[in-house]
């Protein structure tokens, strides 16, 4: 779904700022038995396998840290980019791990202005501008083509999302979703690694025909809605690598309270080497169209239900917890700590129960202030009423996979999601 990609909004303007993204319950399995130095007092950090120090080819390490702007949630990785077939690269910090979109979207200010990166072209000739849109806001920029290397993986020519508000002229229709995202200040990363389920950030919606607010065609600073074939879109890169190319794995550990930072890993493939293999996960088969299944929670059937490492929450409906007084009505504030259960039921069948834990998050911003791993966050906004969003409370103690869209893994060709 387009319109799950990452937002950003305030739960206290002194305290803590939370961003959410696309589309459960935090805490869950983990062996291993070592403790992060990370963890303040009363708080526990407890690494699970594979071990965050020892880094294969095939992984790179994530850190939920402060980050650009002290954002908690927020699992960051370095990527590098290149002009294709060259060795003129620039390494990008903190861009964000988004298991809930897809596709490769850096800032401009990002890139050394002696970076040149060809410009994706439709077969008409026209220069490709796109639009994403977000719960709460957009991006605008060009489609450009780079070589992306992370870990010891590499997709050649891969279509990117150059975000720059100064691009063209942005069209009138896109500025309509909301608020522009258009610094790392705004949307809270310098970028966003989208590695979800599917190839194409559009897909054949955008083929069949133009769809407002997405994809443009620009002649000088006027840009027209145009479709566009699906080799041409921002892509995710994973089916992009030459090998491990059929999803991937987000290893975090296990976190209780709250803590300063985590380190974790992001490990590319699924069943491709030993430290990808599912083992024991729950394969959790989603829509082909959407990539979503159902959540059952209480007498609530969530139909569009989403898993998303670059939502900062698990965001929901509930009429049993009361929502925060303002400013912090965006989020749940029960009178004690909520242990709660859900069903997640996944489109091939099987059924999976989920245990989590929904805190206090005015008392949150207080007891652990300036801290980035929050395990306990919940709200009730930014979601319609089919959506229960597994922000990344749910990935605190698990692995957790996304495998691509026609990509054969032994569990099963993909699109699902597993853990």
């Amino acid at each position: 779904m387009r319109k799950t990609s990452s937002f950003i909004t305030i739960l206290s303007a002194t305290l803590l700022a939370l961003l959410v993204a696309a589309c459960g319950g935090g805490g869950g399995g983990g062996g291993g038995s070592s403790t992060s130095t990370s963890a303040s007092a009363g708080s526990t950090v407890t690494n699970i396998s594979p071990s965050p120090q020892v880094v294969a080819a095939n992984a790179v390490q994530v850190s939920v840290d402060s980050g650009v702007s002290s954002v908690p949630n927020m699992p960051f990785v370095s990527i590098t980019i290149c002009a294709p077939g060259t060795t003129q690269c620039q390494t990008i910090d903190h861009v964000l791990v988004d298991t809930g979109s897809w596709g490769v979207r850096i800032f401009a200010s990002q890139l050394p202005a002696s970076m040149s990166l060809p410009q994706q072209k439709d077969a008409s000739g026209n220069l490709v501008a796109e639009c994403m849109q977000f719960f709460d806001g957009h991006t605008w920029g060009s489609v450009k083509l780079a070589d992306l290397q992370i870990a010891g993986e590499k997709a050649a020519s891969l279509p990117i999302q150059v975000m720059d508000s100064n691009y063209a002229s942005m069209p009138a229709e896109c500025a309509t979703y909301g608020t522009e995202r258009d610094t790392p200040a705004t949307l809270q990363a310098n970028g966003i690694l989208g590695i979800g389920v599917f190839k194409h950030d559009c897909g054949a919606k955008c083929v069949q025909q133009a769809v407002t607010g997405t994809y443009y065609g620009c002649n000088g600073s006027a840009c027209t809605s145009i479709p566009l074939a699906e080799s041409l879109q921002v892509a995710n890169p994973i089916p992009y690598f030459t090998t491990d190319n059929n999803g991937s794995m987000l290893s975090l550990p296990t976190v209780s309270g709250g803590a300063q930072s985590v380190t974790g890993q992001l490990v590319f493939g699924i069943g491709t080497q030993t430290n990808n293999t599912l083992g024991g996960a729950q394969v959790i088969g989603v829509s082909p169209s959407t990539g979503t299944f159902t959540t059952v929670q209480g007498s609530t059937s969530y139909s569009m239900s989403i898993l998303d490492s670059g939502s900062t929450g698990l965001f929901f409906g509930s009429t049993v917890m009361p929502v925060c007084a303002s400013p912090n009505s965006a989020y749940y504030c029960p009178s004690s700590t909520q242990q709660m259960s859900a069903m997640i039921q996944g489109v091939n069948g099987v059924n999976s129960a989920v245990n989590f834990s929904v805190g206090n998050a005015a008392s949150i911003a207080q007891t652990y202030s300036g801290e980035s791993a929050l395990p306990l966050l919940a709200g009730p906004s930014f979601v319609q009423s089919p959506v229960f969003d597994w922000g990344l409370p749910f990935f605190y103690g698990r692995n957790v996979y996304a495998a691509v869209e026609q990509q054969a893994t032994p569990g099963g060709t993909g699109p699902y999601v597993a853990y």
